[in-house]
């Protein structure tokens, strides 16, 4: 496994890393809201809202901060525990192999990928998060890079 040798090799590995990084925070919060009581959940919330790291706490990102928070507490809690857990599983096995250059894996990783973008593009209209479709587009983003990896790895003779 080499040094990427171009701008692109390099923006992929990045690409991978972060994904990877996401997958793991994913997984970790997924597992902690297990053992996190729904009340506790919102104190934290409210915390940081009254706190002001999200502007002042009648703005429009607070706002957005509290009434995500009111569907969690609310009945969304266990869909964002499964969406974190397998989630965050998902991106770590895809970011392992990946990184390991195997191949085979590359179209399962843009096909697993696209359906993230499908799911968190309906899962948007349905909460009008603002979040989601920036996470959608980010992705769209790393399926190309998988993608112009893959081509090149196919390039490649044996």
């Amino acid at each position: 496994m080499g040094a990427p040798s171009t701008l692109t090799d390099r923006l992929f590995r990045v690409a991978v890393w972060l994904k990877g990084l996401d997958g793991a925070t994913q997984l970790i919060a997924g597992i902690l809201l297990v053992f996190l009581p729904p009340a506790a959940v919102s104190r934290f919330a409210h915390a940081i809202v009254t706190r002001d790291l999200l502007g002042p706490p009648t703005g429009v990102l607070a706002g957005h901060f509290e009434v995500a928070v009111q569907h969690f507490v609310g009945g969304s809690r266990t869909f964002v525990i499964i969406y974190l857990v397998l989630h965050g599983l998902i991106k770590l096995g895809l970011v392992i192999a990946l990184l390991r250059k195997i191949v085979p894996m590359y179209p399962v990783a843009m096909t697993a990928l696209g359906i993230f973008v499908v799911f968190e593009l309906l899962r948007a209209i349905q909460t009008h998060s603002a979040l989601l479709p920036l996470f959608a587009l980010l992705d769209v983003l790393i399926i190309i890079l998988v993608l112009r990896e893959y081509r090149e790895l196919r390039r490649q003779p044996s």
